[in-house]
């Protein structure tokens, strides 16, 4: 430390810096940088721990949470992802940027195909709408000053949500803290239990920005479909804004197996609901067709999933089906792998007028909590009783007033994420 002091960097009483010697500029720097780190990093949110430097001075280090690869669908991927985040947040750590999952199997590992989170989501977008909260990291950040800490994660029936929780408290004290990553091992993070609110859940839903190339895709699908509405104006005036109504149409092969199988467990008949069913359903939606107005109806569906492609048929006067192929968005969709396919649906259910899914989905139940969030923000007071259907979210499986969909809003006071995880019939309204 004599150098230091030699370099006279300031005088006692005068406060003028010397930086004639290279070593004292050098120093100097050194001192700035690490006075704007501490300054600007969020100490609530990062946990630091102290080094000592070559030059003799304390070093303040990140510490960092590792997981697996994320799996399943874009929304159990969401969770996971979340999930993720408030166990880092839990643990005081940063979460390094995870691995997504382009492709769709459920039991083939091995034949997943990984996609980084910066090529769906933006990065730096996320660490600015989410500072404060939570963090993401890059394997870059790594100082590398020790070997990681594998946290095994518990599973099976004795696994309980206390003992989970128990264990992450454990891992945020003591000699835990001396090591740079601690990793995340066993299955998946959709699997975890969950500690956190819904509302904790959605803060980070709205830190997840898609990246531009993404996000113009979907822009250009709901500009299709409003533009589809246009040319079925009966009185031939031109509109700036042509609402439309989103269906999550949840009739593919998959969904019928895994939705009577389910019905069967949980011992009730709202869960499953056939075409004929949900056109019904949708058709008598209070106040939504008003003759001539015609309704433009969007239907998000697994179109390879599809036994026939009778969706298109049966539906009231007044209302325009359009899918994929017949609103020519198909050869959009095709250019990519499963994950952004249904992040562009994702976002074209999200941003439609009316929206209608089943409450047993997580991808109707992640729009819907989206929804609830946008409606929260903009003031409505009575988003259940309402009669103004703009906005609004149902599901179909569920019946409603005049034999229509139940009106569908989340609980955003809800202690765990578990309903909207594994579907319910208690959707608020």
């Amino acid at each position: 430390m004599e150098f230091l002091f030699n370099c006279k960097l300031i005088k006692l009483m005068g406060g003028v810096v010397n930086l004639n010697s290279l070593v004292c500029k050098i120093v100097f720097l050194f001192i700035v940088v690490l006075i704007l780190r501490a300054l600007l990093l969020p100490h609530n949110l990062v946990f630091m721990s102290k080094n000592v430097s070559p030059f003799g001075f304390v070093v303040q280090q990140q510490k960092f949470l590792e997981v697996p690869q994320i799996v399943w669908g874009l929304n159990n991927q969401k969770i996971a992802f979340a999930r993720a985040c408030l166990t880092a947040k839990m643990l005081n750590r940063t979460l390094l940027m995870p691995s997504l999952s382009a492709s769709l199997f459920y039991k083939e590992i091995d034949l997943l195909k990984p996609i980084s989170f910066d090529k769906v989501f933006k990065f730096d977008k996320f660490n600015e709408l989410c500072s404060g909260f939570v963090q993401l990291g890059r394997y870059s950040d790594l100082m590398n000053t020790t070997k990681a800490l594998e946290l095994q994660k518990g599973s099976g029936r004795k696994w309980t949500v206390e003992r989970d929780l128990d264990q992450l408290r454990e891992y945020r004290n003591g000699s835990f803290d001396d090591f740079e990553v601690i990793k995340i091992v066993g299955k998946n993070p959709f699997l975890w239990h969950d500690h956190w609110p819904v509302k904790d859940y959605a803060k980070v839903f709205e830190c997840l920005v898609l990246v531009d190339e993404i996000s113009q895709e979907a822009d250009r699908v709901v500009s299709m479909i409003r533009e589809v509405g246009r040319s079925h104006d009966d009185k031939g005036l031109v509109q700036n804004y042509v609402p439309y109504v989103a269906v999550h149409m949840r009739v593919e092969i998959d969904w019928m197996i895994h939705c009577k199988k389910l019905e069967q467990r949980l011992n009730t008949n709202q869960i499953c609901s056939s075409k004929k069913e949900i056109i019904e359903r949708v058709g008598n939606i209070k106040d939504l067709n008003t003759s001539p107005k015609k309704t433009v109806v969007y239907l998000a569906v697994a179109d390879k999933l599809l036994q026939n492609s009778s969706i298109l048929e049966g539906w009231k006067e007044g209302f325009l089906p359009y899918e994929k192929k017949k609103l020519g968005v198909d050869k959009i969709y095709a250019k990519y792998p499963y994950l952004i396919q249904s992040a562009i649906d994702y976002e074209v259910c999200l941003k439609a007028d009316v929206f209608v899914g089943n409450s047993f989905s997580t991808f109707s139940s992640l729009i819907v909590l989206e929804r609830t969030q946008k409606m929260i923000k903009l003031g409505v007071n009575d988003m259940c009783g309402s009669s103004d259907v703009k906005l609004a979210s149902f599901a179909y499986n569920i019946q409603g007033e005049l034999n229509g969909p139940m009106r569908w809003v989340t609980n955003m006071s809800d202690s765990s994420l578990h309903a909207i995880s594994y579907g319910t019939d208690h959707i608020s309204c």
